[in-house]
């Protein structure tokens, strides 16, 4: 009997799952619910091959976690088989907690619970239903184990997770320049001090890779359009929420009439054994299927939302390098509830302002060390002929006005 199963990945070939602990986390129900939830939310509006899935990132990652392995040990750092299963068990699951659309659950939904914190309660679940095997792999995932470097092949400026999603994402959206040498950067890998560093013949993928990684941020995960569109989903989520709450009859599978119905935080998820279950249970389907239901609703924002939803008819967008002035959106706001018969209060579900902050590096977090053939240890920071500091820990920030597009544009004959 073969020891191992193969999945034939479209970005890095076969990959070779071994047959035991590994697959068994690999076919639990809560690891193939990740098949049903889209990698990149709602980015597809904009690049329409973006459909790949968690579950296809969750075994990329597990994929270059074994070369990482695999190189450490070639390089004299002692892994023992039962930490090197544990980290690929951990990195397996290091994203089992997203719910559906990314991270637009957290907001609306849920609040108060990252996708991390369910990450951790979804993997203690794994644990107790296949023997409690995964103490290892869970005392690593929480950096709890005394190899930290470990913990930094899951969790830090160059763990295995980045290198797989921007590898993935850059195939799938068709954005090249995203691309990234994620082979040769674990053939750079090492540890010094139980701390993982990059050796200096390297150097020049790590810049390649930060550059990469700016690039992707704001030209596919922070695609002024993807943000509008998701704001759109946000906003109907919201509304949904609100006619619930008023009593109202709506359209949901039993999974999102739980998060519809209640108030759910970090404590509702101590405090109530199944709402983990139903979290579990919800995916991307729940909230497509609801979409095309409430379209035909009665409401005339929930039926608005939703048919912008399934028609593609995203909020117009402006971006502005300043905030934006308190009375433009009260204007706009007004146009709005003028132009749909509603009050402003409930105009506000039609537009959205949204403030994004992001850095290429970020040194004070934790840094990328590039080791010298001499010992000597330096920050990429210092590292870096191409970089200098200044660029490297700059901060980008961009205001974001969504709204319903309300004024038809003129054709090319003047008409309305």
């Amino acid at each position: 009997m073969n020891d191992t199963k193969i999945i034939n990945d479209p970005v890095f070939g076969f990959i070779k799952i071994p047959r035991g602990l590994l697959l068994d986390i690999v076919d639990h129900p809560l690891m193939q619910r990740l098949t049903r939830i889209n990698q990149l939310g709602l980015a597809s509006v904009v690049y329409p091959g973006a459909r790949h899935t968690r579950f296809q990132h969750s075994v990329g990652a597990f994929h270059l976690m074994s070369e990482a392995i695999l190189t450490l040990q070639q390089k004299g750092h002692f892994i023992f088989d039962s930490e090197a299963e544990a980290v690929e068990a951990a990195i397996l699951m290091h994203d089992i907690g997203h719910g559906p659309f990314s991270h637009v659950l957290e907001h609306t939904l849920i609040n108060g619970i990252s996708h991390e914190d369910i990450s951790l309660l979804m993997m203690e679940r794994i644990n107790q239903d296949l023997g409690n095997q995964l103490g290892l792999a869970l005392k690593i995932f929480k950096d709890e184990y005394p190899k930290h470097f470990l913990h930094q092949l899951i969790s830090s400026q160059l763990d295995m997770d980045r290198l797989d999603y921007l590898r993935r994402d850059s195939f799938y959206t068709g954005v090249t320049e995203g691309n990234i040498g994620s082979a040769r950067i674990i053939k750079m890998l090492n540890v010094i001090d139980d701390r993982l560093m990059v050796d200096s013949k390297g150097i020049y993928s790590i810049e390649n890779y930060l550059t990469s990684r700016r690039l992707m941020y704001w030209q596919v995960y922070l695609h002024k359009t993807a943000v509008a569109f998701e704001n759109v989903l946000v906003n109907m989520l919201t509304r949904a929420k609100e006619l619930t709450r008023r009593g109202e009859s709506l359209f949901a599978t039993p999974a999102l009439s739980y998060f519809l119905h209640n108030s759910v935080d970090k404590t509702w998820f101590d405090t109530h054994p199944e709402a983990l279950q139903m979290y579990a249970e919800l995916d991307d389907n729940d909230i497509w299927s609801s979409i095309k239901v409430w379209m035909h609703h009665d409401d005339r924002i929930l039926s608005t939302l939703a048919r912008d939803m399934a028609c593609r008819k995203i909020f117009k967008v402006e971006v502005h390098d300043y905030p934006i002035d308190d009375n433009y959106i009260a204007d706009i706001r007004r146009e709005i509830a003028q132009s749909m018969g509603v009050n402003e209060d409930e105009a506000r579900y039609m537009m959205g302002v949204k403030t994004i902050q992001k850095d290429m590096y970020d040194p004070e977090n934790e840094t990328i060390s590039i080791l010298y053939k001499d010992g000597t240890v330096k920050d990429i920071s210092q590292a870096s002929e191409l970089f200098n500091m200044q660029l490297l820990s700059k901060k980008i920030k961009k205001h974001y006005l969504c709204y319903q597009q309300i004024i038809q544009e003129k054709d090319k004959r003047g008409r309305l």
